[in-house]
Formats: structure tokens, sequence, C-alpha cells
């Protein structure tokens, strides 16, 4: 009898420490954080929401605390080069700067819309607009994006110039909005008839017409360029080799169904992050940007 009081005493111990295993929260190393810089979209708080579960899923998945920094396009190169972020995610001119200057690695890209990793910037006028090719444009206003938007600002500069259309010489003059969503605020911009044509990445124009804010037949492309990588994920020179690429093949095997546990509530990470995946990085699929910064004559290549 004693001893099948043990047994049973033994399985009720085995079971309440597997009970206790299958709800604790997973571990995370005492070691020092590793800091992942996300590029500000649209608004903080909206981006905080969106990158935190990308964060706490490399937190779980690599047993280190991954600490979320938010910063605008302009401060990662201080960032990178005062050691204060470890990773990062942003746009392509951004990736390309962080590589060329601080020999960076860039290790995956965003796949999201009708290009996969790839996207696109478009020139737009309203649909009942006369303007209908770029030189219809001549001594026209433009609405462009934010100044280190790769299909927002650098596309369609480049494109223009193509072209034989100076921007600086042959609009009657063209603006860059200030605050948040500003991709948004080109294509309202152009909507309401405040300018004559803006610079529209073509994600944000199908995401707006998706979510019936606009129709299709509001706005006429006049323009569109070649596809080109996507916003990138990287890491600094610096960081670790090995847990480079455990970051590396985490965010390319992250799957549509994985989930983490951020503030007490379940959340999809690709989801959160409005993303289908990540797709490797190929150098070589960066050249076009490379060249129209170029021509655009932006960093990291500007000549004064």
């Amino acid at each position: 009898m004693k001893k099948f009081t043990f047994f049973i005493l033994c399985a009720v111990l085995l079971s309440l420490s597997a009970c206790k295993g299958n709800n604790s929260t997973p571990k995370v190393s005492d070691e020092k954080p590793v800091r992942i810089g996300f590029m500000i979209c649209d608004s903080y708080e909206l981006s905080k929401a969106r990158f935190a579960p990308f964060a706490a899923y490399l937190s779980e998945k690599t047993g280190r605390k991954f600490e979320m920094i938010l910063a605008n396009t302009f401060e990662f190169e201080d960032l990178i080069k005062e050691k204060k972020i470890d990773f990062f995610h942003v746009n392509s001119i951004v990736a390309i700067i962080l590589k060329e200057r601080f020999n960076a690695d860039l290790l995956g890209v965003d796949i999201r819309g009708r290009n996969g990793y790839k996207a696109t910037g478009t020139i737009i006028a309203r649909k009942d607009s006369d303007i209908k090719t770029i030189e219809d444009m001549r001594d026209k206003t433009m609405i462009f994006g934010p100044a280190l938007a790769p299909f927002g600002y650098m596309a369609q500069y480049a494109l223009l110039l193509k072209n034989g259309f100076d921007p600086d010489v042959d609009f009657s003059r063209y603006v860059i909005p200030s605050g948040a969503a500003k991709h948004d605020k080109v294509l309202y911009g152009v909507y309401f008839g405040k300018y004559d044509v803006g610079a529209a990445p073509r994600i944000d124009l199908d995401r707006m017409i998706d979510a019936h804010i606009f129709k299709k037949d509001d706005f006429t492309i006049i323009a569109e360029s070649d596809a080109m990588p996507y916003c990138t994920i990287g890491a600094r020179a610096g960081v670790d080799p090995a847990l480079k690429e455990e970051v590396k093949n985490l965010s390319l095997n992250l799957k549509k169904d994985e989930t983490v546990l951020v503030d007490g509530e379940v959340l999809k990470v690709l989801d959160r992050m409005l993303l289908e995946g990540f797709a490797p990085v190929v150098d070589s699929e960066y050249d076009p940007i490379r060249e129209d910064l170029k021509r655009a004559n932006m960093a990291p290549y500007r000549k004064f």
C-alpha cells in the first residue's frame, strides 16, 4: 500500500511539473538586451503596435531579450555609428546607406503587396485631370512623399530625370508634406485638388483603394517605376555572426500563423506587421535603387 501511495504521489508531482512547464513564460537570458531599431511608419504609436510582436517573437525564439527602438529614417546612421542598435528594420534606401557607410549586413526583405518583396513608385493625377503624360506635368504642382522614401520620392524623382524632366526646373513648385502619414497625405492632396500630381507608393495606393477610401478610377497612373526591394531587416557589422544567422533564419522561416504573447494578448506576428513574410536578400537586386540614388544625387552617393 505504501509503495502504491508513493507511485501515486510521484505521478501527481510529475503532472504538476508538466503543467507548470506548459504555462510558463519562455525563459529569456539575463544577457544584455539585443536592441532592434524599427523605422517609424505613419506614427510612433502605430509603429509600436505594429513591430512589438516581432521583437517579442525574436526574444521568445532566441532566448535573448530583444528591446524595440523606434526611430526616424534620418536617425539610423547615428544609431549604428554609436552602437545603440544591433539590428534594424528600415526602408531600402536607409538599408543601402547603412551597408555602404557602416558595412551593415542585410538579412531579409519584407514581402507585401502585388510585387512580393519588391515595390514600385507611381506618379498619379486625378482621373478627370488633363494630365496624362510626364510632358503634361510641366509648370504644374507636385507633392512628393518623405525625402528618404524609396517609392514616395526617390523612384519618382529619378523616373522624371530619366524622361528629361527636371523637377527643380519644370514644375511650378513641388512640396514634401510634414507630420505623420505622409504617403496618405500625397493621395489626399491630389484627390482634393491641392496638387496636380503626386508621388505615391503603389502599395499605399492599393491599400487605400482596398480599404474603399478611394476608387480605382479616381486616379490616372501617369508613370510607374521598376520594381525594387522593399523594407529590409539588417544587422550592425559587429554583431555576433551566430546571432545574425539565427535572426535571419527566424525571419525567413516565419509563418503566417506564428503567434506571440504581447501585454497579455496573443497576436499573429506577420499580420500585425502587415506582411506576408520575408524573402532572402540578393544584393544585386538593390542595384536599381543604387542607380536611382546616384541619378537623383541622393545619399550615400550624393555629389555636391
